[in-house]
Protein backbone atom coordinates (compact mmCIF):
# COMPACT_ATOMS: atom_id res chain seq x y z
CA UNK A 1 0.00 0.00 0.00
CA UNK A 2 0.95 3.42 -0.82
CA UNK A 3 0.53 7.17 0.50
CA UNK A 4 -0.77 9.42 -2.30
CA UNK A 5 0.00 12.37 -0.31
CA UNK A 6 3.55 11.56 0.77
CA UNK A 7 4.11 8.20 -1.32
CA UNK A 8 5.02 6.27 1.72
CA UNK A 9 5.23 2.73 1.24
CA UNK A 10 2.94 0.42 3.94
CA UNK A 11 3.26 -3.08 3.96
CA UNK A 12 0.33 -5.44 5.07
CA UNK A 13 1.63 -8.33 6.94
CA UNK A 14 -0.34 -11.43 7.83
CA UNK A 15 -0.62 -14.78 6.61
CA UNK A 16 1.08 -15.16 3.19
CA UNK A 17 -1.25 -16.42 0.05
CA UNK A 18 -1.93 -15.25 -4.10
CA UNK A 19 -3.89 -12.74 -3.84
CA UNK A 20 -6.49 -12.36 -6.55
CA UNK A 21 -8.81 -9.34 -5.47
CA UNK A 22 -9.18 -6.42 -3.42
CA UNK A 23 -11.74 -3.88 -1.85
CA UNK A 24 -12.16 -1.52 0.71
CA UNK A 25 -15.10 -1.57 3.11
CA UNK A 26 -15.57 0.06 6.53
CA UNK A 27 -12.42 1.27 7.21
CA UNK A 28 -11.17 -2.31 6.41
CA UNK A 29 -8.95 -3.57 3.94
CA UNK A 30 -10.33 -7.13 2.45
CA UNK A 31 -8.04 -9.57 0.26
CA UNK A 32 -9.50 -12.44 -1.72
CA UNK A 33 -7.07 -15.19 -1.43
CA UNK A 34 -6.03 -18.22 -3.43
CA UNK A 35 -7.32 -20.70 -0.15
CA UNK A 36 -10.99 -19.34 -0.02
CA UNK A 37 -10.04 -17.34 3.02
CA UNK A 38 -10.86 -13.12 2.85
CA UNK A 39 -8.48 -11.76 4.95
CA UNK A 40 -9.11 -8.13 6.54
CA UNK A 41 -6.59 -4.97 7.93
CA UNK A 42 -7.29 -2.17 9.60
CA UNK A 43 -5.30 0.93 9.45
CA UNK A 44 -3.39 1.87 12.61
CA UNK A 45 -2.71 5.54 12.51
CA UNK A 46 -0.73 5.77 15.74
CA UNK A 47 1.96 2.87 14.45
CA UNK A 48 1.51 4.12 10.87
CA UNK A 49 0.87 0.78 10.05
CA UNK A 50 -2.08 -1.75 8.59
CA UNK A 51 -3.29 -4.56 11.36
CA UNK A 52 -4.86 -8.14 10.56
CA UNK A 53 -8.06 -7.39 11.69
CA UNK A 54 -10.11 -10.60 10.68
CA UNK A 55 -9.98 -13.52 8.61
CA UNK A 56 -13.40 -14.67 6.73
CA UNK A 57 -13.71 -18.30 6.28
CA UNK A 58 -16.24 -20.08 4.30
CA UNK A 59 -15.41 -20.56 0.44
CA UNK A 60 -14.00 -23.67 -0.28
CA UNK A 61 -11.59 -22.73 -3.51
CA UNK A 62 -10.06 -19.42 -4.45
CA UNK A 63 -11.94 -15.90 -3.60
CA UNK A 64 -11.63 -13.99 -7.21
CA UNK A 65 -13.81 -11.04 -6.97
CA UNK A 66 -15.16 -8.39 -3.86
CA UNK A 67 -16.96 -6.04 -4.15
CA UNK A 68 -18.90 -3.25 -1.26
CA UNK A 69 -22.71 -2.14 -1.65
CA UNK A 70 -24.12 -0.54 1.63
CA UNK A 71 -23.08 -2.45 4.36
CA UNK A 72 -22.70 -5.97 2.58
CA UNK A 73 -19.46 -7.07 0.85
CA UNK A 74 -20.01 -10.17 -1.89
CA UNK A 75 -17.57 -12.43 -3.11
CA UNK A 76 -17.71 -14.61 -6.06
CA UNK A 77 -15.14 -17.55 -5.79
CA UNK A 78 -13.86 -20.53 -7.93
CA UNK A 79 -16.37 -22.95 -5.81
CA UNK A 80 -19.35 -21.82 -7.71
CA UNK A 81 -20.75 -19.54 -5.12
CA UNK A 82 -20.95 -16.07 -3.97
CA UNK A 83 -21.18 -15.17 -0.08
CA UNK A 84 -23.30 -11.97 1.06
CA UNK A 85 -20.98 -10.57 4.40
CA UNK A 86 -22.37 -8.16 6.79
CA UNK A 87 -19.75 -5.59 7.16
CA UNK A 88 -20.71 -4.96 11.11
CA UNK A 89 -20.47 -8.38 12.01
CA UNK A 90 -18.06 -10.21 9.28
CA UNK A 91 -20.50 -12.92 9.25
CA UNK A 92 -21.84 -14.59 6.15
CA UNK A 93 -25.48 -13.75 6.30
CA UNK A 94 -26.07 -15.46 2.75
CA UNK A 95 -24.82 -18.15 0.17
CA UNK A 96 -25.49 -17.40 -3.20
CA UNK A 97 -25.66 -20.92 -5.37
CA UNK A 98 -26.76 -19.95 -9.10
CA UNK A 99 -24.24 -20.64 -11.38
CA UNK A 100 -22.45 -24.23 -11.69
CA UNK A 101 -19.01 -22.50 -12.21
CA UNK A 102 -16.51 -20.40 -11.25
CA UNK A 103 -17.60 -16.67 -10.28
CA UNK A 104 -15.39 -14.31 -12.07
CA UNK A 105 -16.88 -10.75 -11.23
CA UNK A 106 -19.91 -9.35 -8.98
CA UNK A 107 -20.90 -5.84 -9.46
CA UNK A 108 -23.30 -3.73 -7.19
CA UNK A 109 -25.67 -1.62 -9.19
CA UNK A 110 -28.17 0.84 -7.47
CA UNK A 111 -30.27 -2.06 -5.60
CA UNK A 112 -29.31 -4.99 -7.97
CA UNK A 113 -26.19 -7.19 -7.44
CA UNK A 114 -24.72 -8.41 -10.69
CA UNK A 115 -22.62 -11.42 -10.77
CA UNK A 116 -20.63 -12.83 -13.90
CA UNK A 117 -19.28 -16.41 -14.36
CA UNK A 118 -17.41 -19.13 -16.70
CA UNK A 119 -20.90 -20.97 -17.02
CA UNK A 120 -21.40 -18.16 -20.04
CA UNK A 121 -24.18 -16.45 -17.66
CA UNK A 122 -24.49 -12.74 -16.27
CA UNK A 123 -26.68 -12.79 -13.41
CA UNK A 124 -28.68 -10.15 -11.69
CA UNK A 125 -29.76 -10.68 -8.05
CA UNK A 126 -32.31 -8.44 -6.49
CA UNK A 127 -33.11 -8.58 -2.40
CA UNK A 128 -36.39 -10.19 -1.58
CA UNK A 129 -39.13 -9.08 1.08
CA UNK A 130 -36.98 -11.15 3.70
CA UNK A 131 -34.25 -9.57 2.92
CA UNK A 132 -32.12 -12.56 0.88
CA UNK A 133 -31.42 -12.10 -2.70
CA UNK A 134 -33.11 -14.20 -5.27
CA UNK A 135 -31.88 -14.43 -9.00
CA UNK A 136 -34.68 -11.93 -11.09
CA UNK A 137 -32.94 -12.32 -14.66
CA UNK A 138 -30.10 -14.54 -16.25
CA UNK A 139 -28.00 -13.25 -19.59
CA UNK A 140 -26.28 -15.53 -21.55
CA UNK A 141 -23.30 -14.95 -23.67
CA UNK A 142 -21.64 -17.82 -26.12
CA UNK A 143 -18.34 -17.98 -23.93
CA UNK A 144 -17.34 -17.68 -20.08
CA UNK A 145 -17.53 -14.35 -18.71
CA UNK A 146 -14.57 -12.71 -16.99
CA UNK A 147 -15.08 -9.30 -15.75
CA UNK A 148 -18.26 -6.72 -15.71
CA UNK A 149 -18.09 -3.09 -14.99
CA UNK A 150 -21.03 -0.46 -15.40
CA UNK A 151 -21.09 2.85 -16.17
CA UNK A 152 -23.12 5.83 -17.69
CA UNK A 153 -22.84 6.95 -20.99
CA UNK A 154 -23.01 10.58 -22.58
CA UNK A 155 -26.48 10.81 -22.42
CA UNK A 156 -26.43 9.15 -18.76
CA UNK A 157 -28.18 5.96 -19.67
CA UNK A 158 -26.89 2.77 -17.41
CA UNK A 159 -24.42 0.79 -19.39
CA UNK A 160 -22.53 -2.91 -18.87
CA UNK A 161 -19.92 -3.83 -20.06
CA UNK A 162 -18.79 -7.42 -19.67
CA UNK A 163 -15.79 -9.30 -20.98
CA UNK A 164 -15.66 -13.00 -22.26
CA UNK A 165 -12.85 -15.29 -22.91
CA UNK A 166 -13.26 -15.09 -26.53
CA UNK A 167 -10.68 -11.76 -26.30
CA UNK A 168 -14.36 -9.40 -26.67
CA UNK A 169 -16.30 -7.26 -24.20
CA UNK A 170 -20.22 -6.55 -25.32
CA UNK A 171 -21.25 -3.37 -24.17
CA UNK A 172 -24.89 -3.38 -23.35
CA UNK A 173 -27.99 -1.06 -22.54
CA UNK A 174 -29.27 -1.49 -18.82
CA UNK A 175 -31.73 -2.29 -17.91
CA UNK A 176 -32.68 -4.73 -21.43
CA UNK A 177 -29.18 -6.25 -22.26
CA UNK A 178 -29.74 -4.80 -25.92
CA UNK A 179 -26.26 -4.92 -27.27
CA UNK A 180 -24.68 -1.64 -27.80
CA UNK A 181 -21.74 -2.59 -29.52
CA UNK A 182 -18.20 -4.90 -28.98
CA UNK A 183 -14.70 -4.00 -28.01
CA UNK A 184 -12.40 -6.38 -30.13
CA UNK A 185 -8.77 -7.17 -28.28
CA UNK A 186 -5.60 -9.42 -28.94
CA UNK A 187 -6.12 -11.13 -25.58
CA UNK A 188 -8.39 -11.66 -22.92
CA UNK A 189 -9.70 -8.46 -21.12
CA UNK A 190 -9.36 -8.94 -17.50
CA UNK A 191 -9.86 -5.16 -16.23
CA UNK A 192 -12.06 -2.51 -17.18
CA UNK A 193 -12.43 0.60 -14.71
CA UNK A 194 -14.23 4.05 -14.74
CA UNK A 195 -12.34 6.96 -15.03
CA UNK A 196 -13.25 10.76 -15.47
CA UNK A 197 -15.34 12.58 -18.08
CA UNK A 198 -16.74 9.63 -20.05
CA UNK A 199 -12.77 7.57 -19.82
CA UNK A 200 -13.11 4.14 -19.22
CA UNK A 201 -9.93 1.78 -19.63
CA UNK A 202 -9.57 -1.76 -20.82
CA UNK A 203 -6.37 -3.50 -19.54
CA UNK A 204 -5.39 -7.52 -21.37
CA UNK A 205 -3.64 -10.30 -21.29
CA UNK A 206 -1.07 -8.63 -23.63
CA UNK A 207 0.30 -6.15 -20.71
CA UNK A 208 -1.44 -3.67 -23.42
CA UNK A 209 -4.10 -1.25 -21.42
CA UNK A 210 -6.34 1.40 -23.64
CA UNK A 211 -8.15 4.15 -22.82
CA UNK A 212 -11.56 4.45 -24.38
CA UNK A 213 -13.79 7.93 -24.47
CA UNK A 214 -18.02 7.26 -25.30
CA UNK A 215 -18.80 9.74 -28.23
CA UNK A 216 -21.95 11.86 -27.83
CA UNK A 217 -21.97 11.68 -31.96
CA UNK A 218 -25.30 10.51 -33.19
CA UNK A 219 -25.13 6.89 -34.37
CA UNK A 220 -21.58 6.04 -32.45
CA UNK A 221 -21.18 3.50 -29.72
CA UNK A 222 -17.84 4.45 -28.95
Amino acid sequence: AWNIQTSMELSLNGPVGQVYSLVVGNDLLFAGNKDGTILAWKFNAAANCFEPAASLKGHTLAVVTLVVGGNRMYSGSMDHTIRVWSLDTLQCVQTLTGHNHAVTSVLCWDQFLLSASLDNTVKVWAATESGNLEATFTHTEEHGLITLCGMHDSDSKPVLFCSCNDNSVRVYDLPAFSERGRIFSKEEVRSIQIGPGGLFFTGDGSGQVRVWKWSAEPNTTL
